[in-house]
């Protein structure tokens, strides 16, 4: 059983505690390093490339935005999952931005916070199901993700063949379209589970972190395109 090394960057002292054993009671997670100070919490990432940050949104001194964005380049292959006091529609959007992969708040039953480590930690995105299925957060991905391709023209298909299945280019521009698991299991006429793993497919062979650095990787390619939103 390998060992999940985990990062704690949070000001409220006994919150962090709270997290610390909840994670250690799973038996197979280890407590790497906590610290409130973005320097600090860089050079954790740096020292132990840890493979899963919890990163508390409510921190005064430091942009957690800033934080996530500069560890994931650090550590491109470590999930980051965002705590915050109360949904924010705005962070929530940001947060998918910069490649979080899960948003929630600070009153995460301590069961689903196992659940959520243990699932990011092996890849998983756990945004898309929550976020995206509110409307107004999947029509600025969307339209993210169109000024990502009108900014960068695709590049010759030729040069760059695309790695992925067709079943892959498939999933990815139903993914850039904003839906969820769910939606593209029932449109497929698929499992949950057989998604799950076209995706888990379509990251390693990309080799990117996250859902969005995906769909990005591929409308620059031009391996899918979106329709444009009215």
């Amino acid at each position: 059983m390998e060992t999940i090394r985990v990062i704690i960057i949070d000001e409220q002292p006994l919150f962090r505690e709270g997290i610390r054993v909840t994670l250690e009671s799973m038996g197979d997670c280890e407590i790497v390093g906590e610290t409130t100070d973005a320097g600090e919490a860089l050079e954790l990432v740096r020292k132990y490339n840890p493979d899963v940050a919890l990163v508390d949104t409510g921190l005064t001194k430091s942009d957690p935005l800033d934080i996530a964005l500069q560890a994931r380049y650090l550590a491109p292959k470590m999930a980051i999952i965002m705590l915050t006091p109360s949904e924010d529609e705005e962070l929530l959007f940001q947060s998918i931005k910069v490649g979080v992969a899960a948003y929630y708040t600070r009153y995460i039953k301590p069961e689903e916070l196992i659940e959520a480590v243990r699932k990011v930690s092996q890849g998983e995105y756990l945004l898309n199901g929550n976020v995206l299925s509110k409307p107004q957060i999947a029509s600025r991905v969307i339209r993210s993700f169109q000024l990502a391709e009108e900014e960068e023209p695709p590049q010759n298909n030729d040069s760059v063949p695309s790695p992925l299945s067709s079943r892959e280019v498939e999933i990815l521009s139903h993914i850039a379209q904003g839906n969820s698991n769910k939606e593209i299991a029932s449109l497929l006429k698929i499992s949950d589970q057989t998604v799950k793993n076209h995706i888990t497919s379509i990251l390693k062979k990309l080799s990117v972190n996250d859902r969005t650095a995906a769909v990005v990787y591929a409308l620059r390619h031009g391996w899918i395109k979106l329709e444009k939103q009215a």
